[in-house]
């Protein structure tokens, strides 16, 4: 146990570990609600040269840190990154999001699509991960990110954000061919790309699937849980210790069938109870989460219940604290900092109230 004291507390947690306090970190706790980050915006107002210029992408990924003392800190990047290396441009645009232009939506497009050498086109990614391990040390678990398959192919052919998913349903149900190679060119870019932010210095891998809960279960078993395990399975090949949690978006729905993806860790949103969330996933899965961001509009009083209750159902093994989804703007940075105080003493906390 010696030597479990010295590894970062998160990670503690995905060893399944019994502490006196979850780990905690928050979903886009680098982000617009942070008056630092919106002085760094109006300085670089373009997106990608925030995520992608070293300097910059540390110092944002730095201030949770340094404001707050997370237990993890995450790379500030996108889930789109990758994309360029494989042949898919885009672009963030303000207030817009996510532009791809033109999108995909033939098999020429999908032919002309070539492996990822993260060596040569994400250079950067290497450097910012080698930087925030140096100046966290232990302090923290340096957590690294990608989107999986579905996500990414969804933001891909529909070509921006959407709210019915209506081309990559098309393609699903009239072209499934097409769709399955394109989600596999993906799969094996996105491991890739996943080994090369571990042997940079991530030392936990979240995957997002942003949009899979917009998928029934039948065709979530499709279309994205085959993807998904594919990713993890090549991760684990090469790098069997480093925990993966996966993160989908309106979830409740597809909460048995995650585990089957390989991961360590399931991360759930606040629309299912956590104490249900954890009898439905079986013992040898983790869990994170799952307060309602919108909880950090409420009082002091009101966040120091939601944590208690949140902590107590989920109980004091395997459980990483964070939010449901990512923090929202306008969130008063105060709240987010008794936030992770109140985590901290959590201990101390629920002992007076037990």
């Amino acid at each position: 146990m010696a030597e479990s004291s010295q590894l970062p507390y998160l990670l503690r947690a995905t060893k399944g570990e019994i502490l006196d306090r979850p780990p905690v970190w928050m979903m886009r706790q680098a982000g617009r609600y942070m008056k630092s980050y919106r002085d760094l915006r109006e300085k670089y107002p373009s997106f990608r040269e925030r995520s992608e210029n070293t300097d910059i992408a540390v110092e944002i990924s730095l201030q949770p840190f340094h404001a707050f003392k997370p237990d993890g800190v995450i790379l500030f990047s996108d889930i789109l990154t990758p994309l360029p290396a494989i042949g898919i441009d885009f672009d963030i645009v303000e207030s817009k999001g996510p532009i791809i232009d033109p999108p995909i939506r033939t098999q020429s497009q999908i032919d002309q699509l070539h492996p990822i050498e993260p060596e040569e086109s994400l250079p950067f990614i290497r450097e910012i991960l080698q930087i925030l391990k140096r100046e966290v040390k232990n302090e923290a678990a340096i957590l690294g990110f990608i989107g999986a398959p579905w996500t990414l192919a969804a933001y891909a052919i529909e070509g921006k954000s959407s709210k019915d998913y209506t081309f990559i349903k098309r393609m699903a149900f009239c072209e499934p061919e097409m769709l399955h190679k394109f989600l596999g060119k993906l799969a094996d870019a996105i491991a890739v790309y996943a080994r090369y932010q571990i042997n940079s210095g991530a030392q936990v891998i979240q995957m997002f699937d942003s949009w899979a809960g917009q998928l029934s279960p039948q065709d979530y078993e499709t279309f994205a849980l085959p993807y998904q395990k594919r990713v993890v399975k090549q991760v684990k090949a090469t790098h069997p210790n480093t925990p993966f949690i996966l993160y989908i978006n309106g979830s409740a729905g597809l909460l048995e069938r995650m585990p089957q993806t390989g991961v360590d860790i399931v991360s759930v949103d606040w629309t299912v109870d956590i104490g249900e969330a954890r009898q439905r996933l079986g013992k040898n899965i983790g869990i994170q989460g799952n307060i309602d961001p919108g909880v950090l509009f409420g009082s002091k009083e009101f966040i120091k219940s939601r944590i208690l209750e949140t902590i107590r159902k989920a109980g004091n093994q395997g459980h990483i604290l964070n939010l449901g989804h990512g923090v929202l703007q306008k969130t008063p940075e105060e709240n987010v900092e008794f936030f992770f105080k109140t985590a901290k003493e959590v201990s101390n906390l629920l002992a007076v109230t037990a």
